[in-house]
């Protein structure tokens, strides 16, 4: 894998307690990258139930508490995703971040503006009883599959292409940078990595990882904007019992949690 050097890294929708999340190649891709900022743009769990995060999950939440630390002199904002709601004080208690409803900065020239996308999503807004019932029928369909997840996985892509969300996402992002005279707006929340760009706004999507696919993150250089795919060259065994459970950070976080 080449290496990956940004100023800024975003990565979203990894879905934590989620049985096709995956956690170890995300946390695989934050130790093989150099970055000065970490954006994580929304939906980092799939609810608000820690019972159902994994041991790998909790050593990915160990990783951001690690990356926070001010000696380290990386910045990391956490941007509210739908699933996120209501872990503001939680995330400021275990890994010691800020949790923004947005996000905007300024770097190379550019303003840009970062944003989950589940506020364009007009169902998900107006039918919010539907959406969590689908929500919980699709996490306990996981709990029932194989290690694939074919079926879970399958729904979630019919799921986008029928509710059609990469164009509204798309649509309502550039709508909302042109208000706010960005230059560049970035989301998640379809779950299908994107680019477009119209009357000078420049849009991407993150993507996911959660699907069967190879999983995309963005980096931000002073000159390059990337839409990128996590090839998983260089992947840590899989197998939890080869880590060792000696991992302080992975302990103390756990612990702060219980």
């Amino acid at each position: 894998m080449e290496p990956i050097f940004a100023e800024t890294l975003i990565i979203s929708d990894l879905h934590l307690g989620s049985e096709v999340s995956r956690a170890r190649e995300a946390l695989q891709l934050l130790r093989v990258a150099n970055f000065r900022r970490l954006i994580l743009l929304g939906d980092i769990f799939c609810d608000l139930n820690f019972r159902r995060l994994r041991k790998h999950h909790w050593r990915f939440l160990s990783e951001i508490r690690r990356l926070s630390n001010p000696k380290r002199g990386t910045e990391v904002i956490w941007v509210e995703g739908n699933h996120d709601r209501g872990l503001t004080q939680v995330m400021s208690h275990l890994v010691g971040i800020r949790v923004y409803g947005e996000y905007e900065w300024t770097f190379a020239g550019k303003r840009f503006l970062a944003v989950h996308g589940h506020q364009f999503d007009r169902f998900l807004v107006n039918n919010a009883l539907l959406s969590g019932i689908g929500e919980w029928v699709y996490l306990n369909l996981q709990r029932f599959e194989s290690k694939q997840n074919r079926l879970s996985r399958f729904l979630d892509r019919q799921n986008s292409r029928w509710l059609r969300l990469s164009p509204k996402v798309c649509r309502g992002a550039m709508n909302l940078a042109q208000e706010r005279d960005a230059d560049v707006v970035i989301c998640g929340h379809t779950h299908q990595a994107m680019q477009a760009e119209q009357d000078g706004v420049q849009y991407l999507n993150s993507g996911c990882w959660t699907s069967s696919q190879v999983p995309t993150f963005i980096t931000i250089s002073e000159s390059d904007i990337s839409l990128r795919q996590f090839s998983g060259d260089e992947l840590e065994p899989t197998d939890d019992s080869q880590l060792p459970d000696d991992d302080q950070e992975y302990t103390d976080i756990h612990s702060g949690a219980a």
